[in-house]
Formats: C-alpha cells, structure tokens, sequence
C-alpha cells in the first residue's frame, strides 16, 4: 500500500510521480501497480522482453498507426509506442485502492464530437453504399472523438475517474490508468485481444450491442436483440475474421468457445473466446493480430483502406493495444493485451479524448450506429462527469437477466448453424483422407486472410499447404493442386492488378490441365475466363448463410460477396471443355462449378459459416485430386 500512498501523495502536492500503471484485471480483487522509465521503440519487435525471474517485463501502449508494420494503410498521425518498463510491481486490494484513490467529481467542459452526428450518418451512407455495396468488405469500424477539457490536474482527474469505473462499470477485462508522463490514459476495455500463458493462444471477438433503455429488466428487449439478424451476424463476421487471425498464430488454428452475453454499465455485448496452442514469440503474435476486426472491419487489409479513406484524422491510440509482457515459472513468454476502446486520453495540459466507433454491416442504419457510438461511450463519459451515470449505480438490467435459462438458450442456438469444424476440439495428428496425405497444395492468396482457415481445413484433410500472395510469382510444378484465393475487389475490373494478376495465374492453370480450385473472388474471375456473365449483386451477401443446391445435394454455406456469376443452364461448353454449373434456381447465380481439373465455389468452405464446408472440400478434392493407382504410388514411394 505504501507505494500507491506516495504515488498519490505526489499527485496531490502537483507533482508528476513518473511513468506508472494502475489496473485491475478482470474478477481480480486487487489492482496491479506497475513503475519504471518509458522508452519509445519503432517497432513491436522492438518492445524490451529481457530475461529474468517471473512476471511482467514491459507494458506497451501500441498505437493504432502501428498497423503500418504490416504495410496496411492508415492515417499516419505519429503516435509514439511507448513502452514501460516494469521496474517494481506491487498488488493493492481493491478495498484498500478503493479508500486511497481520490473520491472527487471529474469535471470537464466544452465537451463536443469532432465529426457531428449528421456528419457521421452521412459517412454510415456512404460506406454502406460505397464500400460495402461494391465489395471492398463485409463490415467497417468507422470512429469519431468526443473533445473536452479537464477542469483540475489532470491526474487527479484521471485517477478520480478510475474510481468511478472501478465502483460502477461492469464486464471490463481491465480497468486501468496508464501514465507515460506525454500522456494518460485512463478506461474500461471489455474486449481481451490476444493473450498468452502456458502456450495457449486466446483472442476474444465481441460484437453486437444491446443498448438497455431505462433501468427495469427488459427480458423481452433482450430477447429481440439476441434474435436480431443484424446483430447475429455481425457477432459472426467478427467471429470469421478472428478465426483468420488465429489461423496464423496457433499451429491448429482456433477453437471457438462461447457465445456468452457481456455485461457493462450502460449496455450489453454478445462474445466469443477462440483458443489454440501456440510457440510464436509474443511480439509476433502481437504483430499478427493487428488489430481486431471489432475495431477495423473486414477483410483487414481493405478495411484498413476503407478506413483511411472515410476517416479524417488519425486514430491515435483508438484501437490499439496496451500489451502486458513477461514470462511464467518456466520461463515462457507471457502476453496480455486489452484493446483500447472505451477509454479516454488527457494530455498534460487537459485535452480529453474519448474516441468511438460503430461496426457498419449491410443491415446497418445511420441512426443506429449514430446511437451506438454514443452509447459506446458513455461509461468512461460518466466517469469523466460528462454523462449520467447508469441506471441502478451501475447493475442494469442486463446483469440480472444473463442467467436467465432463455437468454441462455437463445445464445447456446446460435451455434447451431455454425461449422462443427471450428466449434469441436481436434486432435493435432488426426489421419488425412486417403489420396490425399502428402499431396501438396498451393494457395494464392488475394488479400483476405480466410486464406489461413483454409490452409487448416486442407491440412486436417492430408494436404502439405504453401500460402502465397497474389503479387509474388514462383513455380506452380511442384504443386497437386493450386488454389485461387478469395479477397475484395471488383472481379470485373481490366486493370486492377490482383484481378489481373487471378486472370494470368488461372489462365495458365487452365492451359496446363494442373488441379485448381477458386474460391469467391477466385471463383469469379475463373468464370469469366469460361466465359460466364460477372454481375453486381442488387443487395451484398456478406456474411449470409444459405443453403444452395450443390450438383445434386443441398449444402449449408456462408458467402462474402458482392458480385456473382450467372447462367442459364446446367452445363456449358468451354475450350476446356464441359463445365457443370450449381445454379440457383430463383436468378441463375452459379454458387459453384466443376470441370476436368478444375473447380471453383463462390462461397467461402472455410468459414464458421459453412457447417458443410468441409464436406464439400472432399467432394471437390476428390475429383481434382483421385486417389492414385497402388502402382503410381509405388513408383512415387508412396508419396501420396
């Protein structure tokens, strides 16, 4: 306690205590205190991780321009990443915290949003129209800032709000108190990024948002929510796109645990949690998971574009990382990483910043999202005197009704849908199919990383899988079967150059005869080398389920994409030959199709969405790829 005491001692007497960190993790009872120099590095491998006795090494406050390090688009602002180096670490118990942190009311004034409310349902509008309705993207993560000023020390200030956010928020994953003496910060994330402890892998997608009115338990209102179509499937895509980051981090990919309800003060959210086992430094997992698609959209890469072309401003912190880094008992690297959302920045001078966002899907209205990001931010904003505090001294209704058996059944049916593939744990050395073990297969990938998915879902079938971009070239011969991957894009363009980059590789595939499988975009620019019709689609279908007619059997799977291909018939005669075509039976859209050696499907196998995915994946391998003759085999030591 002595070290807090004097901490806060010299915040009352004005005087800046150095650099520390003040936070309490979730179901804690005692809030961590953290000291030492802060340093700025360049880069996440940057972030200090010496070797020593257990515990925390280095808390990070990565910004969200760091997304650079991955050559992803942003509004570069310059936000330093500033490390802590932990020095000393002390645990407080929350009763004792609770009694020395300042109880004082924060005041703060001239508080107004940078982009008005107006202003923000115009940008709704247009990326719905613009960005979603021409395929760049399922969802986007588009943010504003509230701006203030700070009435008093600002730490004081900082602190008095981590009081408040301590006593009344609920469901944060920390609440904390960051100061690196160029800035503080101070929130309550509900959202865990990435973790790692004992090798295993966790991530924590949370999506969808129940705004409560008023304070009496609504267990009908929750109910609708839980059932609306909007916010089922937005949980969902969140849900894919983790899953695509999982699939570069953990060796086996992630399995899916959830759904569960997340409580806070002032609203609700729907989560999940993804597991896997993992050997990656830390700092590389930190890199490869920048950052989450509940704060940027999907796919990454172009929601990146997106973003930096609607946004007018740099994101500062706003959905970056605070990283927690260390090692256990045995050594091993540790990492712990809330997202920096719900959570204010005050400048030494008394600059406050509270930036939020709203996840824009193709059920999204302007008003709503209007309405969430206000929401969003009105627990930190209570803390900071610049919203009412929540109904109930902060216990809604929510809290209450969580454990009711039909909020819990409503949630437990949403994975009934969903792909037992990621759902169910799976044994690292299960066997491969026959034909298929040891057979090697390439997929190019074309800027959307289900790519990574689908590399698991081949390998739990037998292949030895090789991801390639679309803009880097090498040989095709050591290959059984290439697959053109799916990304964002308009398959009709004549110049952009990955569609033109999908054109030569599927046209050269075609020539030699090699085994190819498209996928979505894939798909499309291979149907318009056979010489089939490329259209927009009147509404996107991004992120939908459906079940579709698949050469002679009903299949259950989930599309992303805005453009389709449509025919006549069932059958079409190409250069290379026959091509048998899946179509829908209301307007022609060829879900898939087959011919000698090659196959192209327009939905996405690989995805939480298609629960029959993997059954159409053997299906289609078994064409392109038979099992070879016992004496083919022999003469090529059984390779296959």
């Amino acid at each position: 306690m002595t070290h807090l005491t004097d901490l806060l001692a010299a915040v009352a007497r004005g005087v800046d205590p150095g650099p520390f960190a003040l936070l309490r993790r979730d179901g804690a009872d005692d809030l961590e205190l953290f000291t030492g120099p802060v340093d700025a590095v360049d880069r996440l491998a940057d972030i200090p991780l010496p070797p020593g006795p257990p515990g925390a090494r280095t808390l990070a406050v990565v910004p969200y321009r760091q997304i650079t390090e991955r050559g992803f688009a942003c509004v570069d602002d310059g936000a330093p990443l500033e490390c802590l180096q932990v020095r000393e670490h002390h645990r407080i118990a929350l009763a004792d915290a609770l009694a020395a942190l300042p109880d004082e009311p924060v005041r703060a004034d001239d508080a107004a949003f940078d982009v008005t409310d107006e202003e923000y349902a115009g940008i709704v509008q247009r990326v719905l129209a613009e960005e979603i309705g021409r395929g760049e993207g399922a969802n986007f993560v588009i943010h504003r800032t509230l701006h203030a000023t700070v009435q008093g020390p600002p730490l004081v200030a900082a602190l008095a709000a981590l009081r408040r956010l301590l006593v009344a928020e609920r469901g944060a994953y920390w609440t904390f108190v960051v100061h690196t003496g160029t800035r503080t910060l101070v929130g309550a994330s509900p959202e865990r990024h990435v973790s790692v402890d004992d090798g295993l892998v966790m991530m924590n997608p949370i999506s969808g948002t129940f705004r409560p009115v008023g304070g009496a338990p609504d267990r009908a209102a929750l109910l609708r929510f839980l059932a609306d179509p909007k916010e089922v499937e937005e949980l969902y895509m969140v849900l894919d796109e983790e899953l695509k980051m999982m699939a570069t981090v953990a060796e086996h990919g992630g399995q899916v645990i959830g759904p569960y309800l997340k409580e806070m003060s002032h609203l609700a959210h729907t989560e999940y949690l993804l597991a896997g086992r993992g050997t990656r430094d830390v700092r590389e997992v930190l890199r490869e998971t920048m950052f989450a698609p509940t704060v940027t959209g999907s796919p990454m890469e172009n929601a990146c574009r997106v973003i930096a072309r609607h946004e007018r401003v740099g994101r500062g912190y706003y959905a970056g990382v605070l990283a927690l880094l260390g090692h256990d008992d045995a050594g091993r690297q540790t990492l712990d990483a809330p997202i920096l959302i719900r959570t204010a920045e005050i400048s030494p001078t008394g600059r406050l910043r509270v930036p939020v966002g709203a996840t824009l899907v193709r059920h999204s209205t302007a008003a709503g999202e209007v309405a969430e990001t206000h929401a969003k931010a009105a627990g930190v904003l209570a803390a900071l005197g610049l919203g009412p505090a929540a109904p109930g001294g902060g216990r809604g209704s929510v809290a209450r009704l969580a454990d009711d058996p039909a909020v819990r059944d409503a949630l437990a049916a949403r994975n009934a849908p969903l792909a037992r593939f990621w759902l169910d744990q799976r044994a690292p050395d299960a066997p491969g199919l026959p034909g298929l073990v040891g057979r090697r297969a390439l997929i190019v990938d074309a800027e959307d990383t289900f790519t990574g998915m689908l590399a698991h879902q081949l390998g739990a079938l037998g292949l030895a899988v090789t991801l390639r971009p679309w803009h880097a070239s090498g040989p095709l011969d050591s290959y059984d079967l290439v697959v053109a991957g799916p990304g964002p894009g308009d398959p009709r363009s004549p110049d952009e150059p990955k569609v033109v980059a999908l054109r030569g590789l599927l046209t050269g595939l075609l020539a030699s005869g090699r085994p190819t499988l498209a996928v979505c975009l894939g798909h499309q620019v291979l149907a318009g080398l056979l010489g089939l019709p490329l259209h927009r689609r009147d509404a996107p279908y991004q992120g939908l389920q459906r079940e579709v007619p698949l050469f002679g059997r009903a299949r259950r799977v989930g599309f992303y994409s805005t453009f389709t291909v449509r025919a006549g018939a069932d059958r079409l005669d190409t250069a290379y030959g026959p091509v048998e075509l899946a179509r829908d039976a209301s307007d022609g859209a060829v879900h898939a199709l087959r011919g000698r050696g090659f196959a192209g499907v327009q939905f996405h196998p690989e995805s939480v969405l298609s629960p029959d995915g993997v059954a159409v994946l053997t299906e289609l391998l078994g064409d392109l790829l038979p099992a070879p003759h016992p004496d083919e085999m022999s003469a090529a030591g059984g390779r296959a």
